[in-house]
């Protein structure tokens, strides 16, 4: 019985260390989501300011061309 209940005591601390480690990946993709959706703003702002400046396609041609 002593033996059962030691077993129980392990499995819950590991279970207590498996839910904290869970609760802080969730705390970080919150993070990222907050700053990734901070961007999006970032660039629909940018895009409703108005058009960009035209760009020659030259522009974009590697420098070994």
């Amino acid at each position: 019985m002593e033996d059962r209940i030691t077993e129980l005591e392990i499995r819950l601390a590991l279970q207590d260390d498996l839910l904290d480690e869970l609760n802080r990946v969730v705390a970080r993709q919150q993070q990222d989501l907050e700053l990734l959706a901070q961007a999006l703003r970032q660039v629909q702002e940018q895009q409703r300011s108005g058009p960009a400046a035209p760009r020659s396609l030259l522009d974009d041609i590697p420098p070994h061309y």
